[in-house]
């Protein structure tokens, strides 16, 4: 039987204000446990909630960056729930009136060799705290609770179940992280927990419309361990159903170790929850002032700024994907087309997405880490435009700039003579190499001359081994067509 896979992403977005989503606390990471919890967080007797202004904000800024429609009154809710580290016995949430409601995510990723894009659209993102923290180690058999992250302000992001794979489903995560921290409302720092991941997994027999039973896997902080555990909970799911099984509503967990996925809890519903309408909070009212204040706030979106790439500096739509999949890419690309000018666009595209790229990999250093600026990328793709240095010269020089890490804007050009890299394009000097190639090789010439295409080649491998790599390719090829003709 085949089977179609049905998945729907659920994230969790901690926001960047520097006080919690109803208290003064502090949001830093680091601290010392229980040392940023207030009486309204640790839910003392006669304290009340009071909304962050600077949390509305940022859920307005999104919306509008995925043309959601942004509530004109939302309510605040309490899900009701038991664990050691909510001390409210109940979160504050947003349920049936979300402060955004619809928009969509378009992305691009690779699929059987191909490009391709997609869009899926959105249910909602709502505002709601972060619970606390259960700490299991060092604690001499017994846990802890650490409710630092009490209070703290997300927004979760929901998924309409339109995505097909686990491709799709981290290729959604990436670009929706990107644009996150493109919007600057979260730092997009998994290993801390600032963007979280719950992913909902369903099989069903391809061609059929009805859903089947769904399972989530929660907390997923690494976009490696999302494609693991979509990957091992369909098969799990597959050769349950297969097998003479049925999928139980679950909520699941990844177990990096055992690359497996693992039971936690049987699945709640909404109504186990037992939500209602927040009597503390009053509506939350947002005027078209407010939406038109924040729209003039905004910084270039992802999707207008792949399109001027592509108009302003003729890029194919791939690259301008890729270049504005990051503000920290774009902007740094941006910089150095403007040093290097647009005549060396494309060519600084295929310098970021790749050796840039696979040596920031490589390095485990972000973009803005980089021991190599913009400015020294530039004036290094004048050098391999302007024909003083070859392109593969050009990974030597980078290689090398790298290592340094001077912030020097002539540092190229100080590498290219330090190493020798300089290229051959005296003509007088690459003729005299060409007559002795030509004397030395008078079968490859004749084979040329007999319509052997191909011959050339052997005769400029010839006189590149004699220039020790150093004679300018093309000025080479295009004198030795000469010299061959007459």
């Amino acid at each position: 039987m085949q089977w179609e896979v049905v998945i729907g992403l659920e994230n969790h977005v901690q926001l960047t204000t520097q006080s919690k989503i109803f208290s003064g606390s502090s949001t830093q990471f680091g601290a010392a446990p229980n040392t940023q919890a207030s009486a309204v967080d640790l839910a003392l007797p006669g304290v009340l909630p009071v909304m962050n202004k600077g949390a509305v904000e940022r859920a307005i800024r999104f919306g509008l960056a995925v043309g959601a429609t942004i509530a004109p009154r939302s309510i605040f809710a309490r899900k009701n729930y038991f664990y050691p580290d909510l001390p409210k016995g109940y979160q504050i949430s947003q349920f049936e009136l979300p402060v955004v409601q619809g928009g969509a995510l378009t992305f691009g990723y690779e699929k059987d060799g191909q490009f391709v894009t997609k869009t899926v659209n959105l249910t909602r993102a709502h505002l709601e705290e972060d619970a606390g923290k259960s700490l299991h180690e060092d604690y001499h058999g017994m846990s802890g609770i650490d409710l630092n992250r009490a209070g703290t302000p997300l927004l979760e992001i929901v998924s309409e179940p339109e995505i097909r794979s686990a491709a799709e489903a981290v290729a959604y995560a990436k670009a929706l992280h990107g644009l996150v921290v493109w919007l600057g409302i979260c730092d997009g720092n998994m290993q801390e927990g600032s963007f979280r991941c719950d992913v909902n997994v369903s099989v069903r027999p391809l061609g059929q419309q009805e859903f089947g039973t769904r399972c989530e896997i929660k907390n997923l902080n690494s976009f490696r361990f999302m494609e693991e555990a979509i990957h091992y909970e369909v098969r799990r799911q597959i050769e349950l159903i297969e097998d003479g099984g049925k999928v139980v509503q679950a909520t699941r967990l990844w177990d990096p170790d055992k690359k497996e996925t693992r039971a936690m809890r049987s699945k709640e519903d909404a109504q186990d929850y037992r939500y209602f309408p927040d009597p503390d909070l009053p509506p939350l009212v947002i005027g078209a002032d407010w939406i038109a204040r924040v729209q003039g706030e905004m910084p270039e979106l992802p999707s207008a700024m792949k399109a001027r790439f592509i108009d302003d500096y003729g890029l194919p739509e791939y690259d301008s994907l890729v270049l504005t999949a990051s503000r920290a890419m774009a902007s740094y690309y941006e910089a150095v087309v403007a040093a290097a000018g647009k005549e060396n666009a494309k060519a600084a595209s295929n310098w970021m997405m790749g050796d840039v790229a696979s040596t920031l990999n490589r390095e485990g250093v972000e973009l803005s880490a980089a021991p190599v600026k913009p400015a020294q990328l530039a004036l290094l793709l004048k050098r391999i435009a302007d024909g003083t240095i070859s392109n593969k010269a050009g990974k030597e020089v980078f290689a090398a700039m790298w290592e340094a890490g001077v912030d020097a804007a002539d540092l190229a050009d100080t590498i290219i003579a330090q190493k020798g890299l300089k290229q051959i394009s005296d003509t007088g000097a690459l003729e005299a190499l060409l007559d002795e190639v030509i004397a030395n090789n008078a079968k490859s010439v004749e084979q040329y001359k007999a319509g052997k295409e191909a011959a050339i080649n052997a005769l400029i491998g010839q006189a590149m081994k004699a220039s020790r790599g150093k004679a300018n390719p093309a000025q080479l090829t295009e004198l030795l067509k000469k010299k061959l003709a007459s």
